[in-house]
């Protein structure tokens, strides 16, 4: 039994996408996927791994594709859900794709420097015969093979610029470069830039155009060029550091992407999200309040920001916090709201989708 979606389907969702983006839906995107479905077809061998590094080099990229493609038969997509696989090589794999060593841990992928150098030393090129650029690249072009444009495939975790950059200046020595060597470091950062780009630019062309759109980590849907991105560095800095060394970056990104998002994680990063706001291309913020603070739903006062400054709305959590989030804002419009449930459920969550208009 094939990944239970149609290509007519996918004419809906490309619709409802391209009019959210525009700001002409007057409801918001509300992608469900229920897990549980009967997939009828008996599993393969090879486990499943979130993270695609976890599988040997010497894995072939179909049988990797073929669990894939058992995951997505094992789900039901509702409303403005649709399937969607990520080759997912760890947060920032361009840091490997430049020469890093890559660490699987228990529950993440680690980079980490062949070699330890100074600020001033370091120059970024993208090694054309990189193992991990190639795998990636191979695992999109079985992924098309297989489904040939019905599953929608993300662009693999590309990371941050001094996310990257300090998987190479590893601990506090990125820090004490901001102070120290602030002109190298700005130098390194659109090294880092431009060889981002290329990486997004060379899996792009195995993508494109049999895969449906652009997806990232987050599996927002447009049929232009997309992509979330942050810097989790920023956390330790303050604003007057992130206006000089990230944010030029992240504005010449959102000014190459046509719907760009930020990830902004955990309360140390609000201390630039009126900075943040001011670049006239991001088009959205997916607030992530992080472990043991309180959830997403109860910093309302973020999304109020996010909203007044024109800004779309990417949130977590259940249905029902899509209602409180509806109840503080006034309106749903600009919200996309990402979640799950069990097939058990399927009643409750066309009842709720209906309500909507997402159904």
């Amino acid at each position: 039994m094939p990944v239970p979606f149609s290509f007519d389907q996918w004419d809906k969702i490309k619709e409802d996408y391209s009019r959210w983006w525009a700001g002409e839906l007057t409801r918001p995107l509300i992608q469900v996927v229920l897990h549980g479905r009967e997939p009828g077809r008996k599993a393969p061998a090879l486990p499943f791994h979130w993270f695609t590094a976890f599988y040997d080099l010497d894995i072939p990229a179909e049988d990797v594709v073929d669990r894939w493609d058992y995951e997505l038969s094992c789900c039901e997509y509702l409303g403005d859900g649709f399937p969607h696989a990520l080759p997912n090589f760890g947060p920032g794999v361009v840091a490997a794709f430049l020469g890093a060593h890559v660490e699987n841990g228990k529950d993440t992928v680690w980079f980490f420097p062949e070699k330890d150098e100074e600020i001033e030393d370091i120059r970024f090129q993208l090694e054309p015969d990189n193992c991990w650029l190639a795998r990636v690249k191979d695992i999109c072009r079985a992924a098309n093979e297989r489904w040939e444009g019905l599953v929608q495939i993300g662009m693999t975790d590309l990371g941050g610029n001094l996310d990257i950059l300090s998987a190479f200046r590893p601990g506090e020595k990125l820090l004490l470069d901001l102070y120290d060597h602030p002109d190298a470091v700005k130098d390194v950062t659109w090294d880092a830039h431009e060889m981002w780009w290329r990486a997004f630019d060379e899996i792009n062309e195995v993508l494109q155009p049999v895969n449906p759109g652009y997806t990232a980590w987050t599996p927002i849907y447009s049929e232009e060029p997309y992509y979330i991105l942050q810097c989790d560095f920023c956390y330790m800095i303050g604003p007057d550091m992130f206006d000089e060394f990230v944010k030029p970056e992240l504005a010449a990104s959102c000014r190459r992407l046509k719907n760009a998002f930020y990830h902004l994680d955990g309360p140390g990063q609000l201390p630039h999200l009126d900075s943040l706001l001011e670049i006239d291309e991001l088009r959205g913020v997916q607030w992530v309040p992080g472990a043991g603070q309180p959830a997403p739903v109860e910093w309302p006062g973020v999304y109020r920001k996010i909203r007044d400054a024109g800004k779309l709305i990417q949130l977590w959590g259940g249905l029902e916090e899509l209602n409180r989030m509806v109840e503080h804002l006034g309106s749903s419009e600009g919200i996309i709201m990402l979640t799950s449930a069990g097939i058990s459920e399927q009643n409750e969550v066309e009842s709720f989708l209906k309500e909507y208009g997402a159904l």
